[in-house]
């Protein structure tokens, strides 16, 4: 039998059955519909639906007009936002093999931040760098680092005192973020204030934070855009992409040759950079591996710096507000704590109500109100409806934390909402904003940490109130929140206060320690 008859009568039977069931499922496919949403427009779609500002908002009001799961298209390429944590589950948990990939995002290649392992694609590059991330800020490793948490926000504390600069707690709480992170990482001590390094890094981020969307750019739309000129109408984004560049290899590499230089010198103490180079020297040196590390390190601070910080300033905000919660959370810290010293990462078991006031900070204001958008890696279908490989997926946690089924008032801030009838925590301890899947945040236990730290730390030393004008009035606040990636109180004025002069003296005290 020649190879024509083997193929006639062996393969092409089972060519053609597997054929006629492939050709089957694809007209199947073919005549389901996408899921609900705005109606697109012929070729462009919903390019004029897509908004360029607070999208989260509108994907919410999308979600109460369409249903948890709505679709929209862009020149063909296809959004799908989840709008409710149930989604969310079933989708980028349950089915993490097919979610779990990251859209491609011309701006983030543009900018240079395609060396994060937050907009990676889920690949082999993907899972190396995240298991050398893992290993340091795995829940058990991260333990060693309460030391350096506690002294940073203990400079916090001194920073804050009337002889300090309260008023200028938007850049105390900043730099308490990014000091947790650099000494941790690198080692490195920032300045109290306003240090250049971190002035440095807010602006990368800041840059990526407000590239990513896709209504940002119009690149993001249309990436063919990326190869024409700076100078043609409408790429201007090519200037903004040779500048944020610019920015990120300062970041990348300052604090590393300051690592390298100490190790050389034989100084300087900890510092998880450290580790890994000695470890990648100890191995012979590869210098692969060691461009793996410095950026994996620089997304590590990268990653955490910023959403801390934004976390901690809606503390304040919250506070400022919700003055009977505050009364409530210090009541609980005196009665556990007591007068005679600060708290302690042990005492945390027995604080429910202040895990409670972390709880809600969280929920209240989102510090990544759309998350960081999923893609999926092969065509799925979903409760009837087609999701086509490659469709970027939204995770509009604004909306899932703001869900009046679940979280019934949800604008208001109210920390009972986690615990039980007997004052202990609940069960609902899944802070959304660190993710979902194999996507969720590597360093989640490393920044619930810091958070918990300054809240119960500034909570049972500090007062927070609104600020008065000079005729003893209230100035009301607004809280308004930035777009972005990355959202962020507006500027605001609040009072800080020590509770007493003990609480003043345990702050001064403090630095004795530093």
């Amino acid at each position: 039998m020649n190879f024509r008859d083997y193929l006639a009568t062996g393969f092409l039977p089972l060519i053609l059955f597997f054929g006629a069931r492939l050709l089957k499922r694809w007209k199947a496919v073919a005549r389901l519909p996408f899921p609900p949403g705005p109606k697109p427009r012929f070729i462009i779609g919903n390019l004029y639906d897509i908004p360029a500002e607070l999208p989260w908002l509108t994907y919410a009001d999308w979600g109460k007009q369409y249903g948890d799961v709505v679709h929209a298209s862009v020149f063909g390429e296809h959004i799908l936002v989840l709008n409710s944590a149930r989604a969310a589950s079933e989708l980028l948990e349950k089915r993490a093999g097919i979610y779990s990939d990251r859209p491609t995002i011309p701006m983030v290649s543009i900018t240079g931040w395609d060396f994060n392992l937050t907009f990676m694609p889920h690949t082999d590059k993907w899972r190396q760098y995240r298991r050398l991330f893992h290993q340091h800020f795995r829940r058990d490793a991260v333990a060693s680092y309460r030391p350096i948490q506690m002294k940073k926000v203990h400079d916090l504390l001194r920073g804050l005192l009337p002889s300090g600069t309260p008023e200028d707690f938007f850049a105390h709480t900043k730099t308490v973020a990014a000091a947790i992170v650099m000494a941790t990482i690198y080692g490195y001590d920032i300045k109290p204030t306003h240090d250049k390094f971190v002035d440095l890094s807010e602006e990368a981020v800041k840059r990526v934070c407000e590239s990513v969307f896709p209504g940002a750019f119009l690149v993001n739309s249309l990436p063919f855009l990326r190869y024409l000129p700076s100078w043609f109408p409408g790429c201007s984004f090519q200037r903004y992409g040779q500048e944020t560049k610019e920015l990120l290899a300062e970041m990348r590499n300052v604090p590393f040759e300051f690592v390298r230089k100490n190790m050389r010198d034989g100084i300087g103490g900890f510092s998880v950079l450290g580790r890994l180079l000695e470890k990648n020297d100890a191995e012979g040196g590869s210098e692969a591996q060691e461009r793996v590390i410095k950026e994996v390190t620089a997304t590590a601070y990268a990653a955490a710096a910023d959403t801390t910080a934004s976390a901690l300033v809606s503390f304040f905000l919250a506070m400022a507000l919700n003055p009977e919660a505050q009364r409530k959370a210090q009541n609980e810290i005196d009665a556990v704590v007591g007068p005679g010293r600060l708290p302690i990462f042990e005492d945390r078991r027995s604080l429910p109500y202040v895990d409670a006031v972390f709880r809600e900070v969280m929920r209240w204001r989102p510090v990544v109100p759309l998350g960081v958008a999923h893609a999926t890696s092969e065509d799925d279908v979903y409760k009837g409806y087609f999701i086509p490989k490659g469709t970027m997926v939204l995770s509009n946690i604004w909306a899932m934390v703001h869900d009046e089924t679940v979280y019934p008032n949800p604008d208001k801030f109210e920390p009972e909402r986690f615990l039980k009838a007997d004052g202990q925590l609940n069960a609902d301890d899944n802070v959304l904003a660190f993710g979902f899947g194999r996507r969720t945040c590597v360093g989640r236990h490393a920044a619930d940490a810091s958070v918990w730290a300054t809240i119960v730390s500034v909570l049972s030393v500090y007062d927070i109130s609104k600020a008065k004008d000079a005729a003893g009035n209230e100035i009301e606040i607004n809280p308004v929140y930035s777009d972005g990636l990355v959202s962020h109180p507006h500027p605001f004025k609040c009072s800080i206060t020590p509770r007493s002069d003990v609480a003043r003296r345990l702050i001064e005290d403090t630095s004795l320690d530093a």
